[in-house]
């Protein structure tokens, strides 16, 4: 199973920059979407369909703010909107697709642009943990894509010195998804790669893509028991429709 992840900082300016074109040579399985910045009244949903997928949205209530996707070639067997618990899900932060082997998450995860915003991802930080864990029990082969808005380690981000007390880097978020991945995931990236200068972010401030001055703050997290299964994991740079770059894992599940 091919999955990709992908922030596309708002799916119809994607698909204006060839989006649904890419998305055919790369053909996945299953792409998991944030920031759609759309409800799927408001997108040409046709031009997904010609393009091989089925696609399940979960808008934000806020028009033209967050949101997340899955578009999948594969029948899911259930589809989850959210996680039931309300100050996550009025802003479109998860949707879940069951298939017979594995359950695959598109996540976005709150950025900390201020200080209430801060105060909001660490309370949905704590939340969605517990929420995973009891998740986990009930759905253990579990692959979470998506926009953590969070850097691991130094390797992580271009300039750890000068970010130490931005959020995305901070101290307490980074022990979160060190935390995170303690509790039963798989990095798949840093599974498979421990190269520096990695990145699936960028801003669009002073060049930075061009010189590569990004943060790898999208993971395609794979839960513990399908850590055989990982057969490749790799980051799409080359993809130009966001400020995002796509991020791939193949998952073998003849093994095991």
């Amino acid at each position: 199973m091919k999955i990709i992840s992908y922030n596309v900082n708002g799916i119809r300016a994607a698909m204006r920059k060839g989006f649904i074109d890419w998305l055919q040579q790369a053909d996945p399985d299953v792409i998991c979407i944030q920031e759609t910045k759309a409800t799927p009244e408001q997108v040409d949903t046709e031009a997904i369909e010609a393009a091989g997928y089925k696609h399940y949205w979960f808008s934000a209530q806020k028009k033209g703010y967050s949101g997340v996707a899955i578009f999948t070639k594969l029948e899911p067997k259930n589809v989850v909107y959210g996680t039931g618990i309300d100050s996550m899900d009025f802003e479109g932060r998860n949707i879940r697709l069951d298939f017979e082997d594995v359950s695959v998450m598109s996540l976005y995860l709150p950025s900390g642009t201020n200080i209430a915003r801060l105060e909001h991802k660490l309370e949905y930080m704590a939340m969605f943990k517990a929420y995973v864990d009891e998740l986990k029990k009930e759905v253990p082969n579990l692959v979470i894509c998506g926009d953590y808005n969070i850097c691991h380690e130094a390797i992580d981000i271009h300039d750890p010195i000068r970010n130490k007390n931005t959020s995305g880097f901070l101290p307490v978020e980074r022990e979160w998804i060190g935390d995170f991945i303690d509790s039963g995931f798989v990095d798949s990236f840093r599974h498979l790669n421990k190269d520096p200068h990695n990145y699936t972010w960028w801003s669009y401030r002073a060049n930075s893509r061009a010189n590569n001055k990004g943060w790898r703050i999208d993971y395609n997290m794979v839960s513990e028991p399908l850590k055989e299964n990982i057969e490749r994991a790799v980051i799409l740079s080359d993809a130009m429709h966001s400020d995002h770059c796509p991020l791939m894992v193949k998952l073998n599940l003849s093994n095991g």
